[in-house]
């Protein structure tokens, strides 16, 4: 069959991407080269930013005298698109879900980078899609993929997404026009002209070579010397180096040998991975922190695209209660305000502030806060935190030997732990009710440990799939109340 003499290209961006910018940088070079040409957008949502659809169709070639002029569709139909680029790895998959990318026709141009959904970030445990299976789904689907990791390349020459897609879609050779047009387009633009030509050449040269890849996907069970790293990072950074010593020292202590099973070594990595983040729990002082540090300030600016005249007014906000400030206060004083608030009934008292960190008062107010980090260790939270932490280390370490697959599933037992205030309440909740039923059984010698681990693996899931705890919630006692019926 003669190739079709109708050129269609769906491009999916987020929001603030410049998809419009790109799609009528298409336009003017499809005029340029004397092709009729029509574009059409479809906005949609992405439950990250709001995400958009653009459509264009053009001829491939000029027409010519006496020839009629083609009609063009407004939107894409599946199977009957040839080139679809999406900024973003989720929405190259959603794109491919609705059926628009197929062997017999489609070139897949699409970024390994990703914006995380609602959904994912809300997860109690590892919510992130799998991007592995984006990349062995668009290898499969398309007729020639291109995958790279866009956002590396954008920040890398501190420009906008849409010019790497374009230099992405002149590099790939799927334009019926030249290079030279494309540049002489982006120069008319009249707008951040050199940042986006240095982009645009950076991703040509990366499509041209036909990658697939800019990134490899994460291993599914990352090597313990570098798990060791990265914990021992984070602890000094949460805390001090003498934290970070002490993580060391623990994982130092149970590195399994060379000759160690898989499950084994899989297990201790797991183990190791979630010591770090135990040790490193969410709390005010935490918190605080974060929010005052110099990258976060500059990462969301350039998130609102500020320029440097521009100011950015950031509000915070807390909904501190007795439970949280009971954490940070010394052990005996922490446990007589909870003993209070129990006898007064003020054990779910909360206080809504709305801080603005990027005011004087509301930055040196975060960073008293901050500043008390030093003091963490005398804290109420920081006793009750090691406490059931050691217990679980210690229940690895008599399990392991006996039973790898009861350690793997131990092992992932802290993911119900999160957060701090209400949200911590529930997961230490859920947490003492599975360690009941399910480790401390083991720890007595009750049971096939094989059999156990299966059934924590799966009470572990059932947790995290129900993070507000109403499943195991206790049933609450409902007042019947009678009314006398109104005679008619």
């Amino acid at each position: 069959m003669s190739e079709p003499k109708i050129q269609s290209v769906l491009i999916a961006a987020l929001g603030g991407e410049g998809g419009g910018v790109l799609a009528d940088w298409l336009v003017h070079c499809a005029r340029e080269a004397g092709l009729a040409v029509q574009a059409t957008s479809v906005p949609g949502v992405a439950q990250r930013t709001g995400a958009t659809s653009y459509y264009l169709e053009w001829r491939r070639a000029p027409l010519r005298a006496g020839e009629a002029a083609p009609v063009l569709a407004l939107s894409p139909m599946p199977a009957r698109v040839d080139v679809v680029i999406a900024s973003e790895a989720l929405e190259a998959a959603r794109m491919m879900e609705r059926g628009f990318v197929t062997p017999e026709r489609t070139c897949l141009i699409a970024s390994t980078s990703r914006v995380y959904t609602t959904v994912e970030k809300m997860h109690m445990a590892d919510g992130r899609f799998d991007n592995a299976r984006i990349e062995t789904l668009a290898k499969t689907l398309a007729q020639r993929a291109i995958l790279f990791d866009m956002e590396a390349v954008t920040l890398q020459h501190q420009t906008v997404v849409s010019a790497v897609m374009f230099g992405a879609l002149a590099g790939a050779g799927v334009l019926p026009w030249s290079v030279e047009v494309c540049e002489a387009v982006i120069r008319a633009s009249g707008k951040g002209v050199q940042a986006s030509l240095a982009g645009f050449h950076a991703a040509h040269a990366i499509a041209a070579q036909g990658a697939t890849t800019a990134a490899a996907p994460a291993a599914d069970h990352p090597e313990l010397l570098e798990v060791l790293r990265l914990g021992a990072q984070r602890c000094e950074d949460f805390q001090d180096l003498a934290y970070a010593q002490e993580y060391r020292a623990l994982v130092e202590a149970v590195r399994p040998s060379a000759q160690s099973s898989d499950a084994l070594r899989q297990a201790w990595t797991e183990a190791a991975r979630h010591l770090a983040l135990w040790m490193c729990y969410e709390d005010v002082v935490r918190v605080a922190d974060l929010k005052t540090r110099p990258e976060r300030f500059a990462r969301i600016r350039a998130e609102a695209q500020a320029q440097d005249h521009e100011l950015v007014d950031v509000t915070e906000h807390f909904k501190p209660g007795v439970d949280e400030i009971a954490s940070i206060l010394p052990v005996a004083v922490g446990r007589a305000l909870l003993a209070w608030a129990e006898r007064h009934g003020k054990t779910h008292f909360h206080k809504g502030l709305h801080i603005r960190s990027t005011r004087l008062g509301g930055y040196l107010m975060l960073r008293v806060l901050a500043r008390l980090r030093p003091w963490r260790r005398r804290s109420l939270r920081f006793a009750q935190e090691r406490e059931a932490r050691q217990a679980w280390w210690a229940a690895m370490q008599a399990l392991a030997a006996r039973s790898p697959a009861m350690a793997q599933a131990l092992a992932g037992l802290p993911q119900v732990l999160k957060g701090y205030g209400e949200t911590q309440r529930r997961g230490r909740s859920s947490y003492d009710r599975l360690w009941q039923a399910h480790v401390q059984p083991a720890l007595d010698g009750h049971g096939d440990l094989d059999a156990a681990a299966a059934g924590l693996r799966q009470a572990i899931e059932r947790t995290l799939a129900d993070p507000e705890g109403r499943l195991n919630a206790a049933p609450r006692a409902q007042p019947i109340q009678w009314f006398k019926k109104i005679p008619s």
